[in-house]
């Protein structure tokens, strides 16, 4: 699948990102010109999605070595990128490629050196969601061939082409069978507060991907019913063990398709595998700010559309928000990388890759 408009690319010294806060409703991109402009997008979510947030990172080390590649900058700017979101294992993945790349280089070096390991993140990224989507379609296809109807797949965030560097992860095999003629429909759960499967929609759309929108409280509904026959998502982090941390509600859905015999895979690169955490337990969990669960922001249901933020519930009413939840590795039926589709529960066999 081609895509349309990059999440993220070099422009001489600077960055240019698409602002996901916009979406969908509008399609701006604007300049990252310094390291606090990258922490800022990475930390208000302009870019989201494990791999995007790990190259922008690399990509705020660029900018941060551009007038100053003292080691001093570079631990500074290696300290202010990794405090912007604690979930997502690819940020500090992409940062110790970074330090390994440039560490050891004297700082004439560094500059030319950091755009250059950052493109190499950016690059290997959208070879292995490639790979993640051909690995998918083989999963894909079987299932499709069973059914009687147009495959029934569901999806919980946003893990296409917006939340990575190129044609996403969970995304991946349904862009990859749709381009192979395999006849599907996909349900996108919208995931409140922050509204990602809005995104997904948005995306599928444009690739003429058949999907229904549906409430985060329809999916349990939906499998019961025997009206999903998949369930693909994203994560953020996976940990050694095989549990796997994602956009919060994947949980919920996990627990709906195991009860239901509705089997439900992971999709990530190896760079989210992270083998130094044990287990779920030991995954840190954003908990983000408590206005995203009191405020809805859209647009006006009148010409023009103007942009609007609507308030559902007062200050004073106390709101919990944590931004991902854990699934144990025992709900899963798979992980899909570029290496191929692993069991959760034995994922040893992807550390030496």
């Amino acid at each position: 699948m081609s895509i349309p408009c990059p999440t993220l690319r070099r422009d001489g010294d600077r960055v240019v990102i698409l602002d996901q806060t916009r979406l969908p409703w509008q399609e701006v991109f604007v300049p990252l010109d310094s390291l606090s402009d990258a922490a800022a997008a990475i930390r208000d979510m302009q870019v989201r999605g494990a791999p995007l947030i790990g190259a922008t990172a690399a990509f705020g080390i660029a900018l941060a070595l551009r007038d100053d590649a003292s080691d001093a900058a570079l631990q500074a700017a290696d300290a202010c990128l990794r405090a912007t979101r604690p979930t997502a294992v690819n940020l500090h993945w992409a940062l110790d490629r970074m330090q390994d790349a440039l560490r050891a280089l004297p700082a004439a070096a560094r500059r030319a050196a950091a755009w250059n390991a950052a493109e190499a993140i950016r690059a290997g990224d959208a070879a292995a969601n490639a790979a993640i989507g051909r690995h998918g379609l083989a999963v894909l296809q079987p299932l499709a061939a069973a059914a009687t109807r147009p495959l029934q797949l569901m999806t919980h965030c946003n893990a296409g082409w917006l939340a990575t560097c190129g044609h996403g992860t969970a995304l991946a095999p349904i862009y990859a069978a749709h381009a192979a003629g395999l006849d599907l429909h996909v349900w996108v759960s919208e995931t409140r507060p922050r509204n990602q499967g809005l995104l997904t929609a948005w995306e599928l759309a444009r690739a003429g991907v058949p999907h229904t929108l549906v409430a985060d409280n329809a999916a349990g509904w939906l499998i019961a019913e025997g009206r999903v026959d998949a369930v693909i998502t994203g994560a953020d982090r996976i940990a050694a063990n095989g549990d796997s941390a994602n956009k919060v509600g994947t949980y919920l859905k996990a627990l709906a398709a195991r009860a239901h015999g509705v089997p439900f895979y992971i999709a990530a690169p190896r760079s989210t595998i992270d083998f130094g955490c044990p287990d779920g337990r030991a995954i840190p969990i954003e908990e983000r700010s408590a206005d995203e669960v009191r405020l809805i922001h859209g647009i006006a249901d009148t010409a023009g559309g103007a942009p609007l933020c609507v308030r559902i519930a007062a200050d004073a009413t106390a709101a919990c928000n944590p931004a991902f939840d854990v699934t144990p590795a025992a709900l899963l039926d798979g992980i899909i990388c570029e290496f191929g589709v692993f069991p959760a529960t034995a994922l040893a066999a992807v550390a030496q890759r």
